[in-house]
């Protein structure tokens, strides 16, 4: 008779199977990445700065925030990188973020 307790992963504790969160918060993926184009420039500028906003509301230290907007061919392209401090504000931020 197998025991169904014993098939849990050295991370998961045996009395239910639960996942320890530093197994799925590891803090190494810290950077979020954003990309959309624009109608106008003015627009990607406004989500940019709702953006930059959304990173301040949940960092704990200073996020690092590169930024651009190219203007292409349908319109204005904003490509940003945040780079929190912890996996976890990086999670919390992308779900801000739906």
């Amino acid at each position: 008779m197998s025991n169904s307790i014993n098939k849990c992963k050295s991370n998961e504790t045996a009395a239910c199977c639960c996942v320890d969160v530093g197994t799925i918060i590891d803090n190494e993926d810290c950077t979020a990445e954003y990309e959309n184009v624009f109608t106008s420039e003015s627009l990607a500028q406004e989500k940019l700065q709702a953006l930059t906003q959304a990173a301040r509301d949940v960092e704990s230290e200073p996020c690092q925030i590169v930024s651009q907007i190219d203007n292409v061919e349908d319109g204005y392209q904003l490509s940003a990188k945040f780079h929190f401090c912890c996996g976890a504000e990086c999670l919390i931020f992308q779900l801000k973020l739906r």
